[in-house]
């Protein structure tokens, strides 16, 4: 197995975020050697700058966290969040169509964000805590079939984060087409290593600091 830091992205999304708690991500993430720093997109630019000359990457979101914005805003803050310097976008999909079984809507909507991406990479959130097996089985379908890099588990902020059980059937459904980010509720050290023994090839996490040294994590982090 790689090294542990090189799973997670490390993440900060929260409303409340500063531009001080967006310092402190970064300088983290160089020196846990985390692979990038989750933040929201009017954050990059900073993020950029202080990450400059380190291997750290810069994760955005897109039509987060509800995923029921208009396709062309998420195109527009796709594009936006890759001219200020993004290297990763992690999209949420349309919940309210996948429901409706508007499957050619949710495809495009993926699709057109994916459409965006010389060679970024595209993690599509479909926030399985709102979804029934088949649901799961059929958005992750969809995500692969508009090209996504990764199915990504959870925003952090429904109801519930990841399960061991959605990872393992979100793998089985990818079948090697693409990777798994399992996010939301990963704490510790023994979380982590149970999600990669699961399937997942990265972790979103605000606690990556205490998954790598054993120190205990804020409770008060939901991601």
């Amino acid at each position: 197995m790689k090294h542990l830091s090189s799973y997670i992205d490390h993440t900060n999304l929260k409303a409340s975020a500063t531009k001080e708690d967006i310092i402190t991500l970064c300088e983290e993430a160089k020196k846990y050697k985390f692979q990038t720093v989750c933040i929201n997109s009017c954050y990059i630019k900073l993020a950029k700058i202080l990450l400059k000359d380190s291997p750290v990457k810069i994760c955005t979101v897109i039509g987060f966290p509800l995923g029921a914005m208009s396709t062309a805003s998420k195109v527009y803050e796709t594009r936006q969040s890759l001219f200020d310097g993004a290297d990763e976008i992690d999209m949420v999909i349309n919940i309210g169509y996948l429901k409706s079984k508007e499957f050619t809507a949710v495809k495009n909507d993926i699709k057109s964000v994916k459409n965006c991406l010389p060679n970024n990479i595209l993690k599509v959130i479909l926030e399985t805590c709102y979804l029934d097996e088949s649901e799961i089985i059929k958005a992750s379908e969809l995500a692969i079939e508009a090209g996504a890099d990764y199915l990504k588990t959870s925003t952090g902020f429904g109801t519930a984060g990841a399960t061991l059980a959605h990872v393992k059937l979100m793998k089985h459904i990818a079948n090697n087409q693409c990777k798994i980010k399992a996010s939301g509720g990963i704490k510790d050290f023994k979380t982590a290593i149970e999600y990669i023994h699961a399937g997942a090839d990265r972790l979103g996490t605000s606690s990556g600091i205490s998954i790598v040294t054993g120190k205990k994590a804020n409770s008060d982090k939901n991601y």
